[in-house]
């Protein structure tokens, strides 16, 4: 009867899902030697076929890695680890499927854009250079690109954070639904739809020339539903605990928008503003139609043609020269520190604007 109780196993030694007995778990190293020996056997089995893509090779070591994790694991422990370790594979390997492409964009544009990227192609034009030539730079359509999101962000940030707190604060009934509606409707309006609707009415109807301010407001138009969508995701994140507490003081709703939701959601507003301004940061189309493009130093973005920096690496991809493909990937450069400096600023105005919570 003793000897009974003394061999039966305690419940700490039973499995948690079968009540099986386990036989140890696998080592804390276990996922990272996985991951080698799935690279390596990926790697050889791609040898062994003739894959010439490194692509494929991947794929069939992320196989390979789900496989024996999961056969690894059904074997030293149980069941229900193995599928729990299978899911958490899953999302090892998803995220490397997301972030392998974009550093690979991102060391292709570095590597292939640093080698004319000076001081020199930052302050010159292509004034007097020929495009197959060496030489030139991307001043006059950086600061083309600076001066029509200058415009563009003015013209559709209020506007859209204006709807947003309509629709969050006062929006009721159809005038809402309808407001809504149009807004989803817009977020789906290819660029050059909005070009041809600013070269309709700008241009022919009024009889304007081409500018950057025309293209502003064909950016405008892309950037607003993206300002209202985000915008009102943020001030319907705000407690409604803090809207009755301060209309409770007697405090009038106008103010109460403007002193405690909006710093409030001032940090998503910012960032929301940032992914809008990157939505029209690299758009071509409208550009092509309203700005028309020019070699030369234009200031002045309500007369004349102007270029931009998507406009540009369009211009200098087309010519086909080895000079005019390496100032289209410093371009490209510039425009990707050009938009990661403006979301690094707004997260700067974001926390130095954020409410401080004491302790």
């Amino acid at each position: 009867m003793s000897h009974a109780v003394q061999d039966r196993p305690t419940r700490a030694d039973r499995s948690p899902s079968s009540g099986s007995l386990t036989r140890g778990g696998l080592p804390r190293w276990a996922p990272a030697g996985i991951a080698v020996l799935s690279a390596v056997l990926g790697s050889g089995t791609g040898l062994v076929f003739g894959l010439q893509s490194k692509i494929q090779w991947g794929l069939i070591a992320a196989l390979l890695f789900v496989g024996i994790t999961y056969g690894s694991s059904a074997v030293i422990e149980n069941s229900r680890q193995a599928k729990d370790r299978v899911a958490t594979s899953m999302i090892w390997v998803c995220f490397l499927l997301a972030v392998v492409p974009l550093l690979s964009l991102i060391w292709t544009t570095v590597s292939r854009g640093i080698k004319v990227l000076d001081g020199n192609f930052l302050s010159h034009s292509m004034n007097g250079v020929t495009s197959f030539e060496p030489g030139g730079g991307v001043y006059h359509a950086l600061l083309g690109t600076i001066e029509q999101i200058a415009l563009a962000t003015l013209i559709a940030a209020p506007i859209g954070l204006l709807t947003a707190v309509y629709l969050v604060e006062y929006g009721k009934g159809k005038l809402a639904k309808a407001v809504t509606f149009f807004v989803d409707v817009m977020t789906g309006i290819p660029s050059i739809v909005a070009g041809l609707f600013i070269l309709t009415t700008w241009n022919l109807m009024l009889g304007f020339g081409p500018s950057g301010f025309a293209g502003a407001m064909a950016l405008s138009i892309l950037m607003m539903p993206v300002v209202v969508r985000s915008t009102e995701e943020m001030l319907k994140l705000v407690p409604n605990e803090l809207r009755e507490a301060a209309l409770a003081l007697g405090v009038p709703k106008w103010r109460v928008i403007l002193k405690v939701v909006l710093p409030t959601a001032v940090g998503g507003i910012a960032t929301g503003l940032m992914l809008a301004v990157a939505r029209i940061a690299g758009e071509t189309a409208p550009i092509m139609l309203l700005v028309f493009g020019s070699q030369l130093i234009n200031g002045n973005p309500f007369e004349g043609a102007q270029s931009s920096l998507p406009l540009y690496i369009w211009e200098q991809y087309k010519v086909g020269s080895d000079a005019s493909y390496d100032r289209a990937w410093a371009a490209a450069l510039v425009l990707i520190a050009f938009v990661m400096i403006l979301n690094l600023v707004a997260r700067g105005i974001a926390r130095w604007k954020a409410p401080k919570t004491g302790r």
